[in-house]
């Protein structure tokens, strides 16, 4: 009896690491979220180049959520980069970044044929990445 309850122990102990190291392994989803903008004056088609939202509470706390959902897997928890991707707390600030931001959020970055940065752009709605603009504008560091 001895040796069955040790093997079984065994055998649970051995799932439970494989199944515990695809936990660690796993990166989330990876998927695209979409982004709740309700409260946020909608923007139109054609696609702007400075922040409408800057200083809109609102847009804060979307924006927040938003980069939460799609960005701090690789740029990390409070836009604070592990190195994986850049640290976008030090992005330029106000209008002088938000039209590479937006160029960037809404195509990607490719480098050398390998896709750093995915195309938002289709899955993201413009309200959504200026909501995220302003959030990354309240994590700014001169350095």
């Amino acid at each position: 009896m001895r040796l069955r309850t040790k093997l079984f122990s065994a055998v649970l102990f051995t799932a439970l690491c494989a199944a515990g190291a695809q936990q660690v392994r796993a990166h989330g989803d990876v998927t695209p979220q979409p982004v709740d903008t309700t409260g946020l004056a909608p923007l139109g088609e054609e696609w702007l180049e400075k922040n409408p939202f800057r200083g809109n509470e609102v847009a804060l706390k979307i924006g927040k959520s938003g980069f939460n959902q799609n960005c701090a897997r690789c740029h990390g928890l409070e836009a604070i980069s592990g190195g994986l991707a850049p640290d976008l707390r030090y992005l330029d600030k106000a209008e002088e970044g938000d039209k590479w931001f937006i160029g960037r959020i809404r195509h990607g970055y490719t480098q050398n044929g390998l896709t750093k940065m995915p195309a938002f752009e289709g899955l993201l709605n413009q309200e959504a990445m200026w909501a995220i603009r302003t959030y990354l504008d309240s994590r700014y560091d001169a350095q």
